[in-house]
């Protein structure tokens, strides 16, 4: 059965302005591998990670109907909601949605809504103590 989860992929119209959104707004590290590929690594220990891929140049095997703008991801922060909420104001960031309380994987989450450049929605959520 399934423990964790290693990387997932998003399909984007530019590697060049993915790389530059999550770095710059979200404070995700670039990193290449392979044969040049892109990715986005995240987490205390760079634990997790986002392999790009550019629409129409995707790597085999890919999705069935890869698209950009068709991702949900909830990302988890410690960085208080307000400090990530000025973060995306001073980058000019629309916040779409919140704060508001939602559920997480591991339970209370207090979360806002952004939208990348290729328009997948983002949720960055804080977790909330337990009740």
């Amino acid at each position: 059965m399934i423990d964790l989860l290693d990387h997932f992929v998003l399909t984007v119209r530019s590697i060049e302005a993915a790389c530059d959104f999550y770095t710059r707004v979200l404070g995700m590290a670039v990193v290449t591998f392979g044969d040049g590929r892109k990715a986005l690594q995240f987490g205390e220990f760079g634990e997790h990670k986002i392999n790009l891929h550019e629409a129409g140049r995707e790597f085999e095997p890919k999705a069935s109907r890869p698209t950009p703008g068709s991702a949900d991801i909830c990302f988890i922060t410690r960085t208080p909601l307000e400090r990530v909420m000025n973060r995306m104001r001073s980058c000019n960031i629309e916040i779409l949605e919140g704060p508001v309380k939602r559920t997480g994987a591991k339970g209370p989450i207090e979360s806002i809504y952004v939208r990348d450049p290729d328009g997948n929605l983002l949720e960055i959520a804080n977790y909330l103590p337990r009740s």
